[in-house]
C-alpha cells in the first residue's frame, strides 16, 4: 500500500503525498523532539523535512526504502536547526529541593539529570542515539539512513554513550539543566 503511494506521489499525485503526509508526520515529529528537545524547533525540522520530501521523491531511487529516507531528511533538518538555534531562553535559576525519599522524586531528579546531559551532545551524536535507542535501528541502519560510514556511526554512538556517563558521573548536568532551564 505505501509502495503504491510512494510511486503515485512521486508521479506529481498531491494526495497521495498528502496521504503518506499524514501517516508520517507525528514519527517525523517524535524522531525531530527527541534530537532538538524543543517541540517548537522540532515542528519546523518536520515540516521542513516533509517540504524536502514533496520536493525530491522525484529523486528517490528505492521507494521500498521512503521511510528510511524519509528519516534522513528529518535528521537532516534537525541538524540544520540546532545550527540555527534560538537564543531566547529564559535564564532562570533552579534551586534544589531537600532530597525526598521517594522513588518517583529520584526518578523525576534522574530523568531530569538524563535531559540535561542529553542535550550536552551534539545534534549528529544525538541523532544517533536516538535512531539506536528510541527507534531500534542497527548501526548499519544508522549508517545508511545517515548516509556516513557504519564506523562514523559506532564512533558517534560510543562517544555519545561516554560524553552521557561523564556528565552523569561528575554531576555537570545539574548544572547545566541549571543553565538551561
Amino acid at each position: 500500500m505505501q509502495v503504491e503511494l510512494v510511486e503515485r506521489a512521486r508521479r506529481g499525485d498531491r494526495d497521495a503525498f498528502a496521504s503518506l503526509a499524514a501517516a508520517s508526520a507525528d514519527r517525523c515529529y517524535a524522531l525531530a523532539y527527541r534530537i532538538l528537545r524543543d517541540p517548537h524547533r522540532a515542528q519546523d525540522a518536520a515540516q521542513q523535512a516533509l517540504l524536502g520530501a514533496w520536493r525530491d521523491l522525484p529523486t528517490l531511487r528505492d521507494v521500498e526504502r521512503f521511510d528510511a529516507w524519509l528519516h534522513r531528511l528529518v535528521v537532516n533538518a534537525c541538524y540544520v536547526e540546532a545550527r540555527t538555534e534560538r537564543r531566547s531562553a529564559a535564564k532562570v535559576r533552579v534551586l534544589r529541593a531537600e532530597p525526598e525519599t521517594s522513588d518517583i522524586a529520584r526518578g523525576v531528579v534522574a530523568r531530569d539529570e538524563l535531559e540535561a546531559a542529553f542535550r550536552q551532545l551534539s545534534p549528529e551524536h544525538r541523532a544517533v542515539v536516538v535512531l539506536h535507542h528510541h527507534l531500534g535501528y542497527q548501526l548499519t541502519e544508522i549508517a545508511e539512513t545517515l548516509g556516513i560510514p557504519a564506523g562514523t556511526a559506532r564512533s558517534r554512538l560510543h562517544h555519545a554513550v561516554q560524553q552521557l556517563r561523564a556528565v552523569l558521573d561528575s554531576g555537570e548536568s545539574a548544572a547545566a539543566g541549571e543553565r538551561m532551564a
